[in-house]
């Protein structure tokens, strides 16, 4: 079982709360006002108990008050663009999901600057942080802050190393670079047959079109493996005329095609939602998946699964097929203000509040580390994030999300490229590979046709 335990952790928080107030900096002297908040419901419930403390603690302080409402992460989305696109009435404070809305929504001018917001704590945020939020108005045509970060994840491998084992394989002896990393995982799968276990396959990538995210985001990794991380640059501008992006790309297709063509993995995988690959990792019905956040691993806290905590081993990105490090793109969950909220003031104040150190960094390891702080100050020298002994996961997690290299999603760039990923265009490239058999270099060459169309409608004039 993982020490500490969930209960145990809770009993840190709930001390840690107690243990004295925080400073006031950030609080109005004015009448109380109620502010709105709709909020992502946690994964586990101590992540939601964290959050309404923080809420309690700031109206504590404030004498105002929080009219929160926490909401499962699929209906929060289709609450909030119902909210947005309506023109109706919309909370002071919004969880930015999906995280490229605020783009999105930036580009429309819809979104409050929250500069000063985010001032407050900027010296203390990652790059990656703070260029995810650092988005283009198309009305002002100039770049600002439109979210406060809070947390973030990337995405690390997850590895059944008690299935490497059982197949006769050393997990000591998994490769560090890309290609020899993927590929020591193929033959596990026919020795694991050999031994009954028929229906286990070596990879569980997300492919397909079904899925709303975790396709796109698997696809991005293995472009950016291949050389492709200048598809967008910060410019907003694309380069599908780059020779390096283009062979990345053809790469990238050429290899997730190859291992599900070649029956690395399951045929029902083109059809997986979010979740799926997740379901089929934790039934051991593939030996490795790569997925955001460590979701896969606390879930199995949260089923009662402690047991098996053990057997997985997170893996950050290996190094390139040339040696070198290879970014990964960092995931942010913000906060947003619409500008027809009512209590703009209100919800800046709270947002001053959630995101000063001791406050958020109480409220990310209620999450039990699904996701990672923004702020590398919170982890330095921290033994709940770095000691294996405590945790296996979230060392590899800490080293590869905040030590390591990072880069914002292209969407941050030009929220263009949100609308590539609605309409999963190099999915579709990869399903007229596998499905119709059409080349990668033809594939890809259609896919940058489409996705051309798509940026000459968000034209980004340069600074």
């Amino acid at each position: 079982m993982i020490n500490p335990t969930r209960r145990s952790l809770l009993r840190q928080s709930g001390g840690l709360l107690a243990a004295g107030s925080l400073a006031r900096p950030f609080i109005a002297d004015a009448a109380a006002t109620t502010a709105t908040v709709w909020w992502n419901q946690g994964l586990v419930a101590e992540e939601d108990a964290a959050f309404r403390d923080a809420v309690a603690e700031y109206e504590k302080a404030s004498g105002n008050h929080i009219d929160d409402t926490l909401t499962p992460s699929r209906p929060l989305n289709e609450k909030i663009i119902a909210a947005l696109s309506s023109g109706g009435v919309v909370p002071d404070l919004m969880y930015s999901i999906p995280p490229e809305i605020i783009p999105l929504q930036a580009w429309k001018d819809i979104l409050v600057d929250v500069s000063d917001v985010v001032e407050t704590q900027k010296s203390k945020y990652t790059p990656a942080a703070l260029a995810a939020v650092y988005c283009y108005n198309s009305v002002t045509k100039r770049r600002s802050y439109y979210g406060v970060p809070f947390d973030s994840a990337v995405l690390p491998f997850h590895i059944w190393g008690s299935l490497v084992e059982k197949a006769g394989y050393k997990t000591s002896n998994i490769p560090n670079t890309w290609t020899k990393f993927l590929d020591f995982f193929k033959p596990i799968q026919q020795k694991l047959r050999a031994q009954g276990m028929r229906h286990t396959y070596s990879y569980g990538w997300q492919v397909g079109t079904s899925a709303a995210a975790d396709s796109i985001v698997t696809f991005n990794a293995f472009m950016i493996a291949y050389g492709g991380v200048g598809l967008v640059t910060k410019d907003g501008k694309l380069h599908t005329d780059d020779p390096q992006v283009k062979e990345a790309v053809i790469k990238a297709l050429e290899r997730l095609a190859a291992d599900y063509k070649d029956g690395y993995e399951s045929t029902t995988a083109v059809n997986w939602l979010d979740n799926d690959d997740n379901n089929a990792f934790h039934s051991q019905l593939c030996v490795i998946d790569l997925d955001g956040s460590l979701s896969t691993e606390v879930a199995m806290l949260k089923q009662a699964k402690e047991a098996y905590y053990h057997d997985v081993i997170t893996h950050g990105l290996p190094l390139g097929d040339e040696g070198e490090p290879l970014p990964a793109q960092l995931l942010v969950n913000s906060m947003m203000i619409a500008k027809r909220a009512k209590n703009v003031a209100v919800a800046k104040e709270f947002a001053k509040f959630f995101i000063q150190p001791e406050v958020v960094g109480r409220f990310t390891k209620a999450g039990l580390g699904r996701f990672l702080p923004v702020m590398p100050a919170l982890v330095k020298d921290d033994p709940w994030w770095n000691d294996p002994q405590i945790d296996p996961h979230r060392p590899p997690y800490v080293k590869q999300g905040i030590l390591g290299p990072t880069v914002p999603f292209f969407y941050v760039y030009n929220p263009a490229s949100a609308e590539v990923d609605t309409e999963h265009v190099f999915q579709m490239a990869w399903a007229d590979i596998v499905n119709n058999g059409a080349k990668p270099q033809a594939a890809a060459e259609a896919a940058f046709k489409r996705i051309e169309a798509i940026f000459a409608k968000y034209p980004i004039q340069s600074a």
